[in-house]
């Protein structure tokens, strides 16, 4: 499988992560990016033995767009250390069905992870064992009953961008999980990762990495220039 490399050097892979494509591998022995990379970067690079490759991050399985991995142990601990202290900048772009009845606003709930059913309960106060969950999201574009948002995250909470939409009335396009009505031809969840921006973990300058959405449908009803604008909203880049 071809994956796009947006950036590597000694400590940093950044790259384009497929939907449909684990982030890590799990008791289902599909596909996933870490295993797929370090295969990679061992074939790229006529490495001898294993391979290592630092998961900084997660996106989704049914989730695109930009991944950052560490190369190196200490570049994971230093990029983990910007990801515990909220120096990682992480932005998105969403469809939505429906219009929030704000263009702009941040989200402040708290949101609490059911393991067995793989899936969060979002409350409006703090709630025993919840987490708070904040981001801030921005309307890019309005097509009839459908918008599309970009999204910077302010917290890395599970299935966070998914659960707080749909606590507001507008649930991702194909997100049946969370209260989505089915779309026509959409197998995956209309959410991608624009960027990361994150200290380089040796130079300590500020890196970033975008990406554009591509490959489900859903992303043509929007033009080239409106997913451009958006995938620049709240980016740090």
């Amino acid at each position: 499988m071809a994956i796009t490399v947006l950036f590597e050097d000694n400590h940093v892979l950044a790259v384009v992560k497929p939907p449909g494509i684990l982030s890590q591998e799990d008791d289902t022995g599909d596909a996933d990016m870490l295993t797929l990379l370090k295969q990679d970067l061992k074939e790229r690079h006529n490495k001898p033995g294993n391979v290592f490759l630092g998961l900084v991050h997660r996106l989704d399985r049914m989730v695109g767009g930009v991944m950052v991995f560490a190369k190196t142990s200490k570049a994971a601990s230093r990029l983990s250390e910007s990801v515990r202290s909220r120096h990682f900048g992480k932005t998105y772009v969403c469809v939505v069905q429906g219009v929030p009845s704000k263009p702009h606003a941040r989200l402040t709930h708290y949101i609490r992870k059911d393991n067995k059913q793989n899936q969060v309960t979002v409350f409006n106060k703090p709630t025993n064992d919840a987490k708070e969950a904040i981001l801030d999201y921005e309307v890019a574009a309005v097509s009839g009953r459908y918008s599309l948002i970009a999204v910077k995250l302010h917290t890395g909470r599970p299935h966070q961008i998914r659960a707080q939409m749909a606590h507001i009335g507008c649930p991702l396009i194909g997100d049946l999980k969370y209260g989505a009505k089915p779309t026509a031809g959409m197998s995956d969840i209309a959410l991608w990762s624009t960027s990361v921006s994150a200290p380089h973990p040796v130079t300590k300058e500020w890196i970033s990495f975008r990406s554009i959405p591509s490959g489900s449908d859903v992303w043509t009803w929007w033009s080239a220039e409106q997913l451009e604008a958006a995938s620049k909203m709240l980016s740090d880049a």
